[in-house]
């Protein structure tokens, strides 16, 4: 069942047959824990040899390695077996209702959907029904590309984020109580994840019509203060790059089919989310941190006051006798105009204090000074770390410096992606890692 002119389709997903283990089946989004290889270790001894989505992803920490190309076919094998085997049963065409507690105590709500990929564009300025909310980086495409080219099935990571500040669409679908087809504790005790069918047609078109309000063009541009502006609908909110990769996926398949129009009800011409309405009471905004490796922290500092004068903007580093001295200093220098980004690195801590920055957010400032400078350094790179302790500790290493950067205010957040386009990429995380969303649901992409 397709809505076209809202981009939604209704999936038909598959999940584990009764009786596997959900817990070690369901496995956190392959994009977090990128620099904590420990992680995943306890994730490997957690799984054992049972069933698991941890067979049918790769984890973004092994991208790159030796071994990267067995470890791709290994999952493209798993998949096979997974269907001939029985391990995963197709459920009735439907929508899936998902309530996720998380450690923390807040409890998000979502909707699962499928998306039509020909509403949505993630190259700069795009002005598309769905639209990135970060900038793409092109470079990180190809090795999601591989993973996914020859792959039958997808598991969805993401999270798709609507503007729906009356709650119509999916919070009434949890006004009426009912069994859920499934209910489990996530490993290594990062919450506990809740399923519910909606699958009546009266719901599935009520669902609709909801999304189509939001849709309309008067009752948009009248929200948002702008004229004849496209329709946003539909913005990423987590896993911008696999939905740019299920994206590029379809457009080859498009060029190389022999029949274009017979090739429009291919299945990769959708892509499987998790619709997450923004003012959903258990979603948060959470900084993303910025740890570089292999650098010398002084030098960077130095080079980093630099480039921020060149701009014209006013820089001043200030030393800090520890890290909470370094919080709370960044804290109180907090005020409009300026821009105070907190640091670690090795046995040294502080703030440095921007002032007449020309870029708006400290995310963006860091980010253009880090772009033109790391690649000139051999064997430095940069991370995206999520959470204050784990930046802490990997900044405190030697040869590493960490960046506390502030979280983003939500309540602005379409407004500023349709007046002034994507931001830097990694500026938001919606929650910490272990809120992130587990893959568990799947959908085939291959006739």
């Amino acid at each position: 069942m397709n809505f076209a002119q809202i981009g939604l389709q209704v999936p038909t997903l598959l999940l584990p047959r009764p009786g596997v283990d959900l817990t070690r089946w369901a496995v956190v989004a392959c994009d977090q824990y990128t620099s904590q290889p420990d992680y995943w270790a306890r994730v490997e001894a957690c799984v054992g040899e049972a069933p698991s989505t941890l067979r049918l992803m790769l984890p973004e920490i092994y991208l790159g390695a030796a071994d990267e190309a067995q470890r791709i076919a290994a999952i493209q094998a798993t998949m096979q077996r997974y269907l001939h085997e029985g391990v995963l049963q197709p459920q009735p065409p439907g929508l899936l209702r998902i309530e996720r507690e998380t450690a923390r105590g807040r409890t998000r709500r979502g909707l699962i959907a499928a998306l039509d990929l020909e509403h949505y564009d993630f190259n700069a300025g795009a002005r598309t029904l769905i639209r990135p909310t970060e900038g793409t980086i092109l470079e990180r495409l190809p090795p999601r590309v591989r993973v996914r080219a020859q792959a039958p099935l997808e598991l969805p990571h993401v999270m798709v984020l609507i503007d729906d500040p009356e709650c119509s669409v999916i919070e009434p679908l949890f006004a009426e109580p009912q069994e859920p087809l499934y209910d489990a504790p996530l490993m290594l005790d990062s919450g506990r994840v809740r399923g519910w069918r909606v699958d009546h047609p009266l719901l599935i078109q009520w669902v609709a019509e909801q999304l189509s309000r939001l849709a309309d063009p008067a009752t948009f541009n009248a929200r948002y203060g702008v004229h004849d502006e496209p329709v946003l609908l539909y913005a990423m909110g987590d896993g911008n790059h696999s939905f740019a990769t299920a994206k590029t996926i379809w457009d080859e398949i498009k060029r190389s089919a022999p029949d274009p129009v017979a090739i429009l009800e291919h299945p990769a011409r959708h892509a499987l989310v998790e619709l997450v309405n923004l003012h959903d009471a258990g979603l948060e905004f959470e900084a993303i941190h910025r740890v570089a490796f292999g650098i010398d922290s002084g030098a960077l500092l130095t080079a980093l006051a630099a480039f921020c004068t060149a701009e014209g903007a006013r820089v001043t580093v200030l030393e800090c006798p520890d890290w909470a001295a370094a919080r709370q200093a960044w804290a109180e220098l907090q005020q409009p105009g300026r821009q105070v980004i907190a640091f670690v690195a090795g046995a040294r801590c502080g703030v440095l204090r921007i002032d007449q920055p020309r870029l708006s957010l400290p995310v963006a400032t860091l980010q253009a000074f880090l772009d033109a400078y790391l690649p000139q350094q051999p064997g430095a790179r940069l991370d995206y770390i999520h959470g204050e302790d784990t930046l802490c500790q990997l900044g405190a290493a030697a040869g590493n410096i960490g960046f506390y950067l502030p979280a983003l205010a939500k309540g602005d957040f379409f407004r500023t992606i349709i007046r002034d386009g994507a931001l830097p990429r990694k500026t938001f995380s919606m929650g910490e890692a272990d809120e992130k969303r587990f893959y568990l649901e799947c959908r085939r992409i291959i006739p």
